[in-house]
């Protein structure tokens, strides 16, 4: 027994043994945390949405407070926030609002522009030669592909409750995020030594430098993907319109919500711009991907390295495993939170068996001494 504890293998092996224990019995008393899941489903929308406008406002909080007391300098960035967004309303509101109801109207007509558009790729010589052995005509693959682009616009309307839902959680937001945001600018700084509190004295070095690196990762992920994502935008609603394509603040509105998403949003955000340009013609759909690489290419080149650089250090192909994961996980919201919280705990990682290192040093140092 006592040459068996002393293998490299048993104190990792009992504790990942304790472990899967402490889950299972967990797992029979689950609902007792039922409370505690609904509090943080409550608290957590709030608190993430108050997170990264922090991260946003707490640069120009900084600033001012050099020459006003902090709550003055708050209210000021509030002012310049609310200012800015007042701006664009009344800047890009009115054509925008416009652009939303001409291509809520023209629904049925875009519909049956799909499925003329498709009609005519079936119909092409090059494609019926691949359609010989198949058992689907080019009408019924057409026919389907607007059924199911129907279907999908008319679930929008049906699922009215949900939509209402929506919005009174989108007012609860609006009510209590501007709240918690002041307290976080305000008294933010005293969260680390609070919990620093919580950490031995002799390790209070190492618990401040991994706190530090993980505010860092997160303020630069934040600031710098919403800085892309407006460059992107912005770029590519400045292509539509040269383009003369419909709906183009829009379409470029899109782009820019969804290129939050590392990867997979330019994608999905881009593909609305190249279909309603395939309706309108064969060559307006060729020149938008045209833009849309163009645009592409200069934020990976130019805008993305200035911007984001190496700060997070992680490689493309974990970004996608990550987000595969994430979405199976959190649907949209884990495509949005997969890369910061991976960030945050690779920081953890990186850090604690950084420590763990240091310590080991440590001890073998000191049997050396004696």
């Amino acid at each position: 027994m006592t040459e068996l504890t002393k293998r490299k293998w048993f104190v990792p092996g009992v504790g990942i043994a304790l472990l899967l224990l402490i889950i299972y019995l967990l797992d029979l008393v689950s609902y007792i945390f039922t409370p505690l899941a609904i509090i943080f489903t409550t608290l957590a929308a709030p608190i993430i949405v108050a997170g990264v406008l922090y991260y946003l406002m707490r640069p120009v909080v900084i600033l001012a407070n050099r020459y006003m007391p902090k709550s003055l300098a708050i209210l000021l960035g509030y002012l310049l926030a609310a200012g800015f967004l007042t701006g664009l309303v009344f800047l890009i509101g009115p054509p925008l609002q416009r652009q939303f109801s001409t291509l809520i109207d023209n629904i049925p007509q875009f519909i049956d522009g799909v499925q003329a558009w498709l009609k005519s790729v079936q119909n092409n010589s090059w494609i019926q030669r691949f359609q010989e052995n198949g058992n689907m005509s080019s009408d019924q693959l057409a026919s389907r592909a607007a059924e199911s682009l129907s279907t999908s616009l008319e679930s929008i309307g049906a699922n009215i409750i949900n939509v209402i839902s929506t919005i009174t959680n989108i007012a609860v937001l609006i009510v209590t995020v501007p709240f918690i945001l002041f307290y976080m600018l305000k008294e933010g700084y005293k969260l680390p030594k609070r919990l620093l509190t919580f950490t031995p004295d002799k390790y209070e070095d190492e618990g401040a430098k991994v706190l530090k690196d993980m505010d860092h990762a997160l303020s630069s992920y934040i600031q710098g993907q919403l800085l892309v994502s407006l460059c992107v935008g912005t770029l590519l609603t400045i292509g539509y319109f040269i383009l003369g394509l419909k709906y183009p603040l829009v379409l470029g509105l899109v782009a820019t919500v969804t290129n939050v998403v590392p990867f997979i949003g330019p994608f999905i955000g881009t593909a609305p711009a190249v279909i309603v340009g395939l309706v309108e013609s064969p060559l307006k759909g060729l020149l938008v991907l045209v833009v849309i690489v163009i645009v592409q290419q200069i934020d990976s080149n130019f805008i993305s390295p200035q911007v984001m650089g190496r700060k997070l250090d992680i490689h493309p192909l974990t970004v996608i495993l990550i987000l595969l994961v994430a979405a199976n996980f959190g649907g949209i919201i884990g495509l949005i939170l997969g890369v910061p919280v991976y960030a945050v705990g690779k920081t953890i990682v990186v850090n604690m068996y950084r420590f763990i290192l240091i310590r080991r040093k440590a001890k073998y140092e000191a049997a050396n001494r004696l």
